[in-house]
């Protein structure tokens, strides 16, 4: 990791890859006034979501942490923040600010959407001058925190693909780096691989107790999983069980210790390797980690993935040599060579940490450059 890369301090410390200006809707009904003030004013992203209404308990805490914490991100340089009332439009604007970025917060009771999106345009226009003029600068590997999660595996994930972000994420750590990988249902038997790797008996007894809540969740349901665990897409990729999706999953997560067990949306408070609880899916899970903190994604896949993300970049890999050719328009670095013995295991990984300085200096991800910016919420319950 002797490679420079050039990134944005913000106000907090933290470093990110990215200077967007995002418009949050704190709920559903408030997504139309943050897509206008985006139409209206270059630069800005309105994160249009479907939820925030009648939403109580753990689950409104995990929305609450899910809109904060995307606004925290290091890769956003300012945000405005729209909902229908006060109350908890301030909630989530308070929580940005604390990190010395600009934030700006409207409520549309009491004064309508036009002038809501008239005030709101006026702000998003200074914010926009204002991450114009911010410049990138020499940071270091240590001030990243990565994220990872794999997708639409098939037998060429766990053999290339994941092995190949597994070499990446110890240099990472080696440099003091902070990574976070997740899906819970996806460690099904070869959980005790993960727990055996928890740096101490109480990470370890907290590893082991999320996961045994999610088995008995889903226990408590009376369902098969096979068909959603492992997809049929996995199934079609040649793997029969979760287990065998389990086992290349896990290669993604390299050799170092895990240090912390992080909830839904959490951000990680240790460098190193942290396991957060999360959707398997790919662009909730995506989320979830971006929320938490995440600037940059590796996202190895077997039969194709198109998922992006609005805020943290995501990098697809595949060992697939089919996938790589059909579908190359999403896949930013093909490793099938591993696959003919035409790249080892370590080059693989040099072109993966080269790609990686590329995209944290600026590149484009192919997922950006197609403007996948899927931003997919996480909600635990029905809403009352």
């Amino acid at each position: 990791m002797s490679k420079p890369i050039l990134g944005y301090r913000r106000p907090d410390g933290s470093v990110g890859i990215r200077n967007h200006v995002v418009i949050i809707p704190v709920d559903d009904i408030s997504n139309e006034a943050c897509e206008a003030v985006a139409d209206k004013i270059p630069g800005t992203m309105a994160l249009s979501h479907p939820y925030g209404r009648l939403q109580y308990g753990r689950d409104l805490e995990l929305h609450f942490r899910t809109l904060i914490g995307t606004g925290r991100n290091a890769n956003v340089a300012a945000a405005i923040v729209i909902g229908i009332e006060p109350n908890w439009t301030k909630r989530i604007a308070d929580g940005i600010a604390e990190t010395g970025k600009p934030v700006a917060w409207f409520n549309i009771e009491g004064q309508g959407e036009l002038e809501t999106v008239r005030q709101a345009c006026w702000k998003a226009q200074e914010f926009v001058q204002y991450a114009s003029e911010l410049q990138r600068e020499p940071v270091d590997w240590s001030d990243l925190i990565v994220s990872i999660k794999c997708g639409e595996s098939d037998t060429t994930t766990g053999l290339a693909s994941c092995p190949t972000v597994g070499v990446v994420v110890d240099r990472l750590i080696d440099a003091g780096a902070t990574v976070i990988f997740g899906e819970t249902s996806e460690l099904t038997g070869g959980e005790h691989l993960i727990a055996a790797r928890c740096e101490s008996p109480g990470v370890m007894g907290k590893f082991v107790r999320t996961f045994q809540n999610y088995v008995t969740f889903i226990q408590s349901q009376g369902v098969d999983l096979l068909g959603s665990q492992p997809t049929q897409g996995n199934i079609a990729g040649g793997l029969s069980t979760i287990e065998e999706k389990a086992m290349g999953n896990i290669e993604k997560t390299g050799t170092k210790p895990v240090v912390d067990v992080l909830d839904f949306a959490e951000a990680p408070t240790k460098r190193g390797l942290n396991f957060m609880d999360s959707s398997s899916a790919a662009a909730e899970c995506v989320t979830l980690m971006a929320a938490g903190g995440a600037v940059l994604h590796f996202f190895p896949t077997g039969q194709g993935n198109i998922v992006g993300n609005p805020v943290e970049p995501v990098i697809k890999l595949t060992g697939n040599p089919k996938t790589a050719t059909v579908m190359k328009e999403h896949i930013d670095l093909d490793v099938s060579g591993l696959l003919s013995h035409d790249m080892t295991l370590d080059e693989a990984g040099d072109a993966l940490e080269e790609l990686m300085v590329k995209t944290s200096n600026g590149r484009l991800t192919a997922a950006e450059s197609l403007g996948h910016r899927e931003f997919v919420l996480t909600k635990l319950y029905p809403s009352a």
